[in-house]
């Protein structure tokens, strides 16, 4: 009986740190993300073409669009961590080409899936206003690979996830659900 009740005690020390773990205030000044609001459709959303393939290969991005990838642009083989196709597969069926306000920063921004894993994988493309800038979002299976190129840029979860985040957010509200195309033949 009274190792029951230690053991009872125990784990009750144990679980309570964790529990209250999750209610934590976030520390004062920190700020949430980024608002993002969907722009109405004009000239700037189709600078670099009107579908992802036209702007992944367009001249004045096609060069900064392999360097945001990086080696994840056509890996040769898969590796813990890496996605486990090559970029352009999650923009094969691209969906429409939008503007996204996000912070002080207007983006063009290009969602697409695999053709045959539309449901799985998919991407999210950003391009700052004036080509300068892009940032990237690569999801397969339950994975988000978040990418950052140019001056000011930021990679990783801390720096370009919020904004991605926040402008998948305002995109699935402005298109009633999921912004990615739907699968189909």
């Amino acid at each position: 009986m009274r190792h029951s009740l230690l053991r009872r005690a125990f784990a009750c020390l144990l679980l309570t740190p964790v529990t209250y773990g999750c209610v934590v205030p976030p520390p004062p000044g920190a700020s949430g993300p980024p608002v993002a609001e969907v722009l109405p459709a004009d000239a700037r959303a189709l600078a670099y073409g009107r579908s992802a393939g036209e702007i992944l290969e367009h001249p004045q991005i096609r060069d900064k669009v392999r360097s945001l990838f990086g080696a994840d642009w056509a890996p040769t083989a898969a590796a813990v961590g890496r996605p486990t196709a090559a970029a352009p597969l999650f923009f094969e069926r691209g969906g429409p080409v939008r503007m996204v306000h996000i912070g002080d920063a207007d983006y063009i921004a290009i969602t697409g899936c695999a053709v045959q894993a539309c449901a799985s994988r998919r991407g999210l493309l950003l391009v700052r206003e004036g080509g300068e800038q892009l940032m990237a979002r690569l999801d397969e299976g339950g994975f988000s690979h978040h990418y950052a190129y140019g001056s000011g840029a930021v990679g990783g979860p801390g720096g370009a996830a919020p904004v991605l985040d926040s402008a998948l957010r305002a995109l699935e509200r402005a298109s009633d659900g999921s912004p990615f195309p739907r699968p189909g033949p």
